[in-house]
């Protein structure tokens, strides 16, 4: 890789040897890729380790350490959502001291250093830091180091933005450092889709399952999907960009996708066309029986298959403004299939700090509540992948969720009826 004098002088310890290990990180990391230069970061951070775990002892002994050379980041960065929230997901005695006292014993901890060093401020928790309410949101072009998998495959593929899928801290080292290694998702080569997906379904695709199915066949590549904007349009409307934040996290997640192109709606799709595209692209063509192919072969991870579900989350990543009101109608809807008042199954919908703030002011907000659903800005899958959710019947409409816990997962038309009773 070749370094520019000022970045050569950093890596000398010119400027303290904190900052000279970050920058060797880096540096090595971009190596082992092919970079060929470091890139400016153009914008703010987000970190996907937003949890305060007690065994992470080496990031906490890291965080001290750029603490104490003063280090922060030049544009203020926001994190993934908290593990715990006891007032809207509550938990039983036993349960909540082995979240405080084993599980998230430094979680106080970690947000107070994570604060020093450039945190946005005490909403700054949501895996949908690119949402206008949050308001980390890239512009085309623009440079990121992010870690978090469902935001990375948003801000390249809706946002044009450029980052690659890192991991946990060298988000924050490469916002540290204001630098990045160039190879991948970064370079005009890396971004060309070297898979073309065909869409030849008789109806909108369930956004969780397309992108199930597209990520498990792919996995690390970039698909370019036709026939999508036939269902979707070509503008990025409120309803669309809720239905790609799914999509994508569901590609992110069951495979390893970290940009899509969707032909005349994703900004690259439309500039550049077909001109995207590797010629020798594979084929995967995606139909009705394909989709409920993929569906039906999810395994249930539950010790008993046909046990009645205690929790349901509906919300990984985090819900949209617009999704929030669009379930409140659903569960108004189906609620009145059943004749019930309120939700017969605990439900925990979950969105980002400012999303809740601003919803709270809509007359949904207070419908939800009547409804008995709580509304929460936790992380369903750090509440969930651990061994004491992991015993109980946890139902969820995420395929993230379903792929990183023991959540069972169902269709969207399908888990409003069971949390509403609907025969």
């Amino acid at each position: 890789m070749k370094l520019t004098q000022e970045e050569q002088d950093i890596l000398n310890g010119k400027e303290g040897d904190t900052k000279a290990k970050i920058l060797q990180t880096l540096v090595e990391f971009g190596d082992l890729f092919g970079a060929d230069k470091l890139v400016p970061v153009t914008t703010s951070g987000h970190l996907v380790t937003s949890f305060g775990i007690g065994l992470l002892k080496p990031v906490y002994r890291t965080m001290d350490e750029i603490i104490a050379a003063g280090l922060k980041t030049p544009y203020p960065f926001t994190v993934d959502p908290r593990p715990i929230d006891y007032q809207n997901v509550k938990c039983g005695v036993l349960d909540k001291l082995i979240f405080s006292k084993i599980m998230y014993s430094k979680q106080k901890h970690y947000e107070e250093q994570l604060s020093k060093i450039g945190l946005k401020n005490k909403n700054a928790f949501t895996c949908t830091c690119y949402l206008d309410e949050v308001g980390n949101t890239p512009k085309y072009g623009d440079i990121l180091s992010w870690a978090e998998s469902s935001a990375v495959v948003y801000a390249n593929s809706v946002l044009g933005a450029r980052c690659n899928r890192n991991s946990g801290m060298l988000d924050i080292f490469g916002a540290l450092i204001g630098k990045v290694p160039n190879f991948g998702l970064l370079t005009d080569e890396g971004r060309k889709a070297n898979w073309i997906i065909e869409v030849k379904t008789s109806k909108l695709p369930e956004a969780q399952i397309l992108g199930s199915a597209i990520g498990m066949k792919v996995m690390e590549d970039v698909p370019y999907v036709k026939g999508l904007d036939k269902f979707l349009g070509t503008e990025l409307t409120d309803e669309v960009i809720s239905y790609l934040k799914d999509f994508g996290a569901a590609t992110a997640s069951n495979g390893a996708v970290g940009l899509y192109h969707i032909e005349n709606l994703t900004p690259e799709a439309k500039k550049f066309k077909e001109k995207i595209i590797h010629t020798d692209a594979k084929v995967y063509v995606i139909d009705d029986e394909e989709l409920e192919r993929v569906y039906k072969n999810y395994p249930v991870m539950w010790k008993n298959a046909s046990a009645k579900p205690s929790l349901c989350f509906i919300g990984c990543p985090h819900l949209t403004f617009y999704q929030l009101n669009q379930w409140t109608e659903k569960i108004e809807e189906n609620l009145k299939l059943s004749g019930k008042r309120k939700v017969c199954i605990r439900t925990v919908m979950t969105s980002a700090p400012d999303v809740v703030e601003k919803f709270k002011e809509t007359e949904n907000y207070l419908k939800l509540k009547k409804f008995g659903v709580n509304i929460s800005s936790i992380c369903p899958l750090m509440y969930t992948n651990n061994p004491i959710a992991g015993s109980k019947p946890i139902i969820t409409n995420s395929n993230k969720l379903r792929t990183y816990s023991k959540a069972r997962y169902y269709k969207d038309d399908d888990i409003v009826k069971i949390i509403c009773g609907v025969k």
